[in-house]
């Protein structure tokens, strides 16, 4: 039969492996430094990978091909679920640990007026910490406060540590630039495995900023969960509105 399904141009593709990560039925992978469609039958033909490539490199064509394997349906998130120990892309910068912070003896102050803001730590509790990273089945997820943040918030807001991440398990993304479905999907997932306490959305005043707001309030719907909620909004100039 004919459908659509994707086409990628090797001579353009440069590796960068965006595609395969998009792909959420697993049928891009990146052999011998170039993207290739591993299966027909992998492949929805929704074209998610598209706005990925950086060298528009896919396309997607009409053709001749097999029906697709309703099976593959967003296989990585499934697997993700299965098997929370799995690295998300293979890297090792992405195994999952939970972070213990301890002030060093050497550095107490006698006042707490002594410690300056460039003096505090960091609080961050959890690893990974961004959302295509994170696995729905964390342990660090139960009984949790959820920080959820468009990833520009804490460039400008200086205090972010300590106003924002301080208590809480922290999950990062772009909604303009990342799959915000995938997103909103991820957060459900989280939802659903987990008794999370709290959410707390962290987005900046720019209109494309609202979609991390759109896929937590619809990820709490689709996981049935609602859960005690509130937004903050930065400005571009570090000034919360």
């Amino acid at each position: 039969m004919e459908r659509n399904i994707i086409e990628i141009q090797e001579d353009k593709c440069i590796g960068c492996g965006l595609c395969a990560g998009a792909c959420m039925q697993g049928a891009i992978e990146i052999i011998e430094g170039k993207a290739k469609l591993v299966s027909e039958s992998y492949c929805d033909g929704l074209g998610i990978c598209l706005p990925k490539c950086p060298v528009d490199a896919i396309h997607i064509v009409e053709k001749e091909s097999d029906n697709f394997d309703n099976s593959r349906k967003n296989i990585k998130l499934k697997e993700e679920k299965k098997s929370p120990d799995t690295m998300a892309c293979g890297c090792p910068g992405t195994a999952m640990k939970s972070l213990e912070r301890k002030i060093p003896k050497a550095t107490i102050r006698t006042a707490v007026q002594e410690l300056h803001a460039d003096d505090l730590p960091s609080e961050l509790m959890q690893w990974p910490v961004q959302l295509r990273l994170i696995s729905p089945n964390a342990p660090y997820f139960e009984n949790a406060d959820l920080l959820v943040a468009a990833d520009c918030t804490a460039y400008a807001y200086r205090n972010f540590h300590k106003d924002f991440i301080k208590g809480k398990v922290t999950l990062i993304g772009c909604p303009k630039l990342d799959d915000n479905g995938y997103n909103r999907e991820k957060i459900a997932a989280i939802l659903k495995e987990n008794q999370i306490k709290s959410i707390t959305v962290v987005r900046m005043d720019v209109p494309c900023c609202s979609g991390i707001i759109q896929a937590v309030r619809q990820a709490m719907l689709d996981a049935q969960r609602i859960v005690p909620y509130s937004e903050v909004t930065i400005r571009t100039n570090g000034e919360i509105v």
